[in-house]
């Protein structure tokens, strides 16, 4: 099939090199979203599907809107039979929707009808699920609601990030994709209805969500930290300025003398109160530093008796 790839940040690469790798479609351009400053300087950079793409030489649209009348022309000289769409990053109207005679097929990061919305691998992880997925789906102008091709499962582990997770989720579900385009052209595969029941929102994570609650138990503080690394990003304050987290590890040693925030630096190691047992830092990031261990940071910072996190 002649297909256009429609996507933008790092984890729908390995579908679009998938795609192109694949030597029963021809991706005949790619959709992307516009140059963004990017750096101290603020330089216009490419997206990373926009620059895999510029490397194989494909024609690359980026439009501000996928409504610009601009876009719809070029999309119907493009002539696919099928957009292939991983992370794109906004709406598609009717009006596009409707050019390809198999529609938009969108790869989704989770079980659907769980998770719908832009954030569905920090959702799994934050809310303690052991087992979670990739979906592709037939496009609709609703958020994430239309019906089914295919699934992936994968096991998130105790100790996942969301960029662990997402990471083997792009790379299993690039396979998926290319089944799913392979079953659309052979007429094999068929759109099921998702059911009505299970359905569960992820909204996009803001700086503010990731804001750690040292009152919070241990565990789904943990869960927090994991679900915003790396992006984006756990946070806390020390003496009144941002300090970045990397993942914590809970202590299970039945060491609850400290109160929520408050540090106890030792020599190896550094710990935080929380509602239940402290956790351990693992990396942190003062402003205007490089990430470093929580150990080193103490010892810099030369932590105070009654000192704490807020």
């Amino acid at each position: 099939m002649r297909l256009l790839f429609a996507g933008t940040p790092e984890p729908a690469v390995p579908a679009l090199r998938a795609l192109l790798d694949s030597p029963r479609h021809e991706v005949v351009g790619v959709l992307t979203r516009p140059d963004a400053p990017a750096g101290r300087g603020r330089r216009l950079v490419r997206s990373p599907v926009g620059a895999l793409a510029d490397e194989a030489g494909l024609p690359v649209l980026t439009p501000v809107k996928p409504r610009d009348p601009e876009f719809l022309e070029a999309l119907r000289e493009l002539a696919p039979d099928c957009v292939p769409v991983v992370a794109y990053g906004a709406l598609v109207p009717r009006a596009a929707l409707d050019v390809p005679a198999h529609g938009w097929v969108n790869l989704h990061f989770s079980l659907l009808p769980a998770w719908r919305g832009a954030a569905p691998v920090q959702a799994a992880i934050k809310h303690g699920d052991e087992i979670t997925g990739a979906t592709t789906f037939l496009l609709e102008e609703g958020l994430d609601t239309g019906p089914t091709y295919g699934v992936v499962t994968e096991a998130i582990g105790e100790r996942d990030t969301s960029g662990d997770l997402l990471g083997r989720l792009a790379r299993s579900g690039a396979d998926l994709l290319v089944a799913t385009m392979d079953g659309i052209e052979d007429g094999t595969l068929r759109a099921v209805p998702q059911p009505a029941e299970g359905v569960s929102h992820a909204p996009k994570v803001t700086v503010a969500d990731a804001r750690v609650d040292w009152s919070a138990p241990a565990v789904p503080l943990d869960r927090l930290i994991r679900s915003t690394t790396p992006e984006p990003g756990a946070w806390t304050e020390f003496r009144g300025a941002r300090l970045g987290l990397g993942p914590v590890t809970p202590v299970r040693t039945g060491e609850t003398d400290l109160k929520p925030g408050e540090l106890r630096a030792e020599k190896k190691r550094v710990l935080v109160g929380t509602a239940t047992v402290p956790v351990q830092l693992g990396e942190v990031r003062p402003v205007g530093k490089k990430a470093m261990p929580a150990a080193d940071w103490a010892r810099g910072v030369r932590i105070e008796a009654g000192e704490s996190l807020s």
